[in-house]
């Protein structure tokens, strides 16, 4: 575990942390995703189970923080859906296991288990109600970090605001969230917010380089301006233009070649919600476009795009975004992957069609 926030979120955690006798006992931060939010959290609770603090953080010597840094300190909970915890590395013993009901894996067959939930559940929740009421090992805080909260499901939120409402002496709850919009207003309503912001395009750049990040301008714009994220998307593909939406985009442009049969088969083979992320990046651009506005995630496509922009109806191009955006509750478990895919290629090339082409 790091105990330290991002370079550009670092003074604010001093200075918020630095005021701890007047804490409150939840906070809601929020902010853009991809700008270093749950790492914040992360650092804020370092700070806070430290045994003794410099300038409000976790000074990364005490006793404290070597529990910390090897992920084993028992006055810190980690709640967060298996799928992430998964991805994050867990061990099989941190992870809470999937319930019975759990949905299975869109090939079922090829994993031979069910999936991982990507919802917070009530199981999650009651598991740590007992946590809850020991004495801290360390005479300290004991702190909650929940994360991203919009993963809480209606049952496991009303049993988290049950628990806000009567919160245990000397515990504080971190509550991440890249969607308030999605939370609940009780739930709301009990936490004291911190909004945070991400460094400036300069900065940024100048960090992603620092990491060794090669075109560092191209990835921010691919990631909407979040270097955290550009940063992972730089990990997990060559270039922030992928080879498969110049192709997309050049047929778009000719409107030759439609059939998405081959495209989709190699798309479907990596998870639905990437691709639907480059789909809803690439319609944002279409219609700032169609606008006359800047692109803002694929400026190198400008050249292609415009003679799209130029036929296609603004007013169709806000419903693709606003379809794109529905596809993706159901992107988790297609039933399948490569049909899935296929219509929404070509579901896309209609909304970008000159003619009022049926879309249904």
């Amino acid at each position: 575990m790091n105990l330290h926030a991002y370079p550009w979120h670092t003074a604010l955690a001093s200075e918020w942390l630095s005021h701890r006798e007047r804490f409150a006992h939840a906070w809601l931060i929020h902010g853009m995703p991809g700008i270093g939010k749950t790492q914040f959290a992360l650092a804020a609770a370092a700070a806070l189970l430290c045994e003794s603090p410099e300038d409000g953080l976790a000074c990364g010597r005490c006793l404290a923080c070597g529990w910390l840094t090897k992920g084993n300190h028992p006055d810190l909970r980690r709640i967060r859906p298996d799928a992430i915890a998964a991805e994050e590395g867990a061990a099989d013993e941190e992870m809470s296991s999937a319930s019975e009901d759990a949905p299975v894996a869109a090939d079922p067959s090829a994993t031979g288990k069910k999936s991982l939930s990507r919802e917070i559940r009530i199981e999650q929740i009651r598991a740590v109600e007992n946590w809850f009421n020991q004495a801290t090992h360390r005479a300290g805080y004991r702190v909650a970090l929940i994360y991203p909260a919009e993963s809480l499901n209606v049952v496991s939120a009303n049993a988290l605001l049950k628990v806000l409402e009567e919160p245990a002496p000397h515990t504080v709850f971190l509550l991440v969230t890249d969607a308030m919009d999605r939370l609940m207003p009780t739930l709301i309503s009990r936490c004291r917010k911190l909004p945070l912001s991400g460094p400036s395009r300069e900065a940024s750049m100048t960090w992603l380089a620092s990491q060794g990040v090669k075109d560092p301008a191209g990835w921010l714009s691919a990631s909407g301006g979040a270097p955290v994220h550009a940063l992972k998307m730089s990990q997990q593909s060559s270039i922030p233009c992928p080879d498969w939406l110049q192709s997309f985009v050049s047929n778009l442009s000719t409107q030759h070649n439609r059939d998405m049969g081959t495209l989709a088969e190699s798309l479907a083979k990596s998870p639905a919600t990437v691709w639907l992320d480059t789909l809803q990046r690439l319609s944002v651009d279409l219609s700032l476009l169609a606008h006359g506005l800047p692109l803002r995630y694929y400026p190198a496509l400008q050249e292609l795009l415009q003679p799209v922009a130029a036929r296609a109806q603004p007013s169709r191009l806000s419903e693709l975004g606003s379809w794109i955006n529905a596809q993706r509750r159901i992107a988790q478990h297609p039933l399948t992957p490569k049909l899935f895919c296929q219509a929404a290629l070509d579901r896309f090339a209609a909304y970008c069609a000159a003619t009022h082409a049926s879309v249904d």
